[in-house]
């Protein structure tokens, strides 16, 4: 685990009233379940969507990698995927099937790489490297440790059982070392993928009126961010990885973490 001392009182938090009409894009490793009760192969959804206002669905190829992580193992998961077309409110747009057996007790760490993007609008391209995370049986194994990645977001609670109103807190690191004065963009997943359809199911939220929600890391790459709701929250923190081009153009290397939460239930 990570020192989080002072994380809170170190970050900035704000609303980005200068904030383009399009929201942050979001590389999406997408099961409505977390917590896996029996064995077998859960269905996942790959999807480069705006998941909280339902906006517009970006074109994603086949990634560069797709693997998870179990009790410090990687497996490779690119043989589960097959293309669909994901149909959301403006647009569709290719988007991946996928699954990952579950069987043994303890967390799995699901991470893909995808192709860099082209974003025509900026004249850029934009490689989100996205962790996602299931458990089985309650028992925590691979949570906090980091999977590799040129850029990642390590997360200092189980991302799979955050509590709303509590707070969620991670530290971006790039090549293994911290990212100071890092930009988090933060979304709400709203609209939430229909595993039987090609669409999402209807929106929880609205999005909020300033714009996005936006954070700053701190000196040793530390964020906090207070989860007001129950559902699925992600993390990007833009730019921070050490590659910057792609054929030629300016590549945004982003590390991309969703975390679920839930109210606390009432005794029954």
């Amino acid at each position: 685990m990570f020192d989080n001392t002072g994380v809170a009182c170190a970050v900035t938090l704000s609303l980005l009233g200068a904030a383009p009409p399009v929201a942050a894009h979001f590389q999406l490793i997408y099961s409505p379940d977390t917590l896996i009760e029996r064995p077998g192969d859960v269905p996942l959804k790959l999807i480069f969507w705006h998941p909280f206002e339902n906006g517009h669905v970006m074109d994603m190829e086949k990634p560069q990698e797709f693997f998870v992580i179990h009790r410090g193992e990687k497996t490779d998961l690119m043989n589960s995927l097959s293309e669909f077309e994901f149909t959301g409110k403006e647009n569709s747009a290719k988007a991946w099937n996928g699954s990952v057996p579950v069987k043994r007790s303890g967390d799995y760490v699901l991470v893909t790489v995808p192709q860099p993007y082209y974003e025509e609008s900026e004249d850029i391209y934009i490689q989100q490297l996205t962790k996602s995370y299931l458990n089985r049986n309650t028992v925590p194994t691979d949570w906090d440790a980091p999977v590799g990645l040129a850029t990642e977001i390590l997360p200092l609670s189980k991302p799979y059982n955050v509590l709303a109103g509590s707070t969620f807190s991670g530290q971006v690191v790039s090549g293994g070392e911290p990212v100071a004065g890092a930009e988090i963009e933060v979304e709400f997943m709203a609209a939430e993928p229909d595993m039987d359809a090609g669409a999402p199911r209807p929106a929880t939220a609205a999005p909020l009126p300033g714009g996005s929600i936006v954070a700053l890391t701190d000196a040793n790459g530390y964020f906090s961010f207070g989860i007001p709701k129950a559902g699925f929250w992600g993390f990007v923190a833009l730019g921070s990885g050490p590659d910057t081009e792609h054929e030629g153009k300016e590549l945004s290397q982003d590390a991309v973490i969703w975390v679920r939460a839930w109210d606390l239930a009432e005794q029954p």
